[in-house]
């Protein structure tokens, strides 16, 4: 029995001790999350923030060493920063990704700067488990890039991570702190990516409408890939039994990558299918794209069957401002530009109707 309470004791005795009440980070260094969708591709970074505390022109190369040392702690002879406070600051990419134009699988990674006043080196670590650097081991290096330091005018008192100059396929993530910047561009294969998305997710129950099948066949057309793959994707969504639908949108998007793949009179075919059963709204955008791509005679008369189901409507009087003007005729374009003009929803379409008048007085096309 004795026994058998002192073990109970011990028992005690160890969970209190492992059982830490939650406090703030050791020597005051803020925990932070930053993240953003690059594409599809999601990028989140895990680090905890140390500050300045009035040590300026002390933080790099005394503060922070320069490349690598031994700490004196831990199994790393050769550790870089730990590039944040505490334990390793960590990154993470949903897919692969390209860093400085070199590959580098989706995952976690421990992150480490091996500093250097001109060019620091970004390492990418696989163990992204470790407190700081004291365990880092060159070994486990997924990726080692060398980039450019910049300088600030601008003081960071606290260590921070930002994404900058984004574009649909590519963001910079730049670490800042006192007057230091140290960027890596982080790129995506979007496009492919998106596609092979889209492959795994019309097998699951996303696929059993059709406006799924229809996104991605629109996808693929708007970025000009893929075309055949495509254009089965959108005859899904129009004829595939339970699942298809013949509207406008469907029987549009499988006429424009008919198109695309120089298949004019099948895409025509189904144009005029879906004619009559688009709304206002959707007559109108398809009557600009004919525009846009010069067949204005074609758009006119697109134009002129929505005014015809729509008669004098904002939107059907602008179709024919835009309609007569493409094939020639300022004259009757000016009547529908005038009638158009007190319809004006707001201050932007009433200026932009303006314009058109004194560009349509000038005998001008005003598309």
């Amino acid at each position: 029995m004795k026994k058998l309470l002192s073990v109970s004791v011990c028992l005690l005795f160890t969970i209190l001790l492992s059982a830490q009440l939650t406090t703030a980070p050791n020597g005051g260094n803020k925990k932070a999350f930053v993240g953003e969708r690059i594409g599809i591709t999601d990028v989140m970074i895990n680090y905890s923030r140390p500050g300045v505390k009035g040590r300026e022109g002390k933080i790099w190369g005394d503060l922070v060493h320069v490349g690598f040392i031994d700490q004196g702690f831990g199994t790393s002879k050769a550790a870089p920063w730990r590039a944040g406070a505490n334990e390793n600051t960590t990154i993470e990419f949903s897919t692969d990704v390209k860093v400085e134009g070199k590959f580098l699988a989706a995952g976690k990674y421990g992150l480490f700067i091996a500093y250097d006043a001109a060019s620091p080196t970004v390492i990418f670590s696989k163990n992204s488990n470790s407190w700081g650097s004291y365990f880092y081991d060159a070994k486990e290096d997924a990726l080692r890039i060398q980039v450019q330091a910049q300088m600030s005018d601008k003081s960071v008192e606290w260590l921070k991570y930002e994404f900058t100059n984004q574009t649909p396929t590519s963001a910079t993530i730049a670490m800042m702190w006192e007057k230091l910047i140290v960027p890596f561009k982080v790129e995506v294969d979007y496009v492919p990516l998106q596609m092979e998305t889209f492959r795994n997710e019309l097998r699951t129950d996303k696929g059993f409408r059709w406006n799924a099948w229809n996104q991605a066949a629109g996808f693929a057309l708007q970025n000009n890939t893929n075309l055949e793959e495509a254009l089965i994707w959108a005859d899904k969504s129009v004829n595939e039994p339970g699942i298809g639908e013949k509207n406008f949108q469907t029987l549009s998007t499988k006429a424009a990558i008919l198109s695309k793949l120089n298949r004019q009179a099948e895409a025509d075919s189904a144009m005029k299918e879906a004619m009559p059963l688009a709304n206002m709204n959707q007559l109108h955008a398809y009557a600009r794209q004919l525009l846009q791509q010069k067949r204005n005679k074609e758009a006119y008369e697109v134009f002129k069957k929505n005014y015809d189901k729509y008669p004098n409507q904002f939107t059907t009087n602008m179709g024919m401002v835009r309609g007569y003007s493409a094939i020639g005729n300022y004259k009757k374009s000016l009547e529908f530009a005038q009638k158009a003009l007190p319809q004006a929803p707001d201050k932007l379409n009433k200026d932009n109707i303006e314009k058109m008048i004194v560009t349509l007085k000038e005998g001008k096309d005003v598309n």
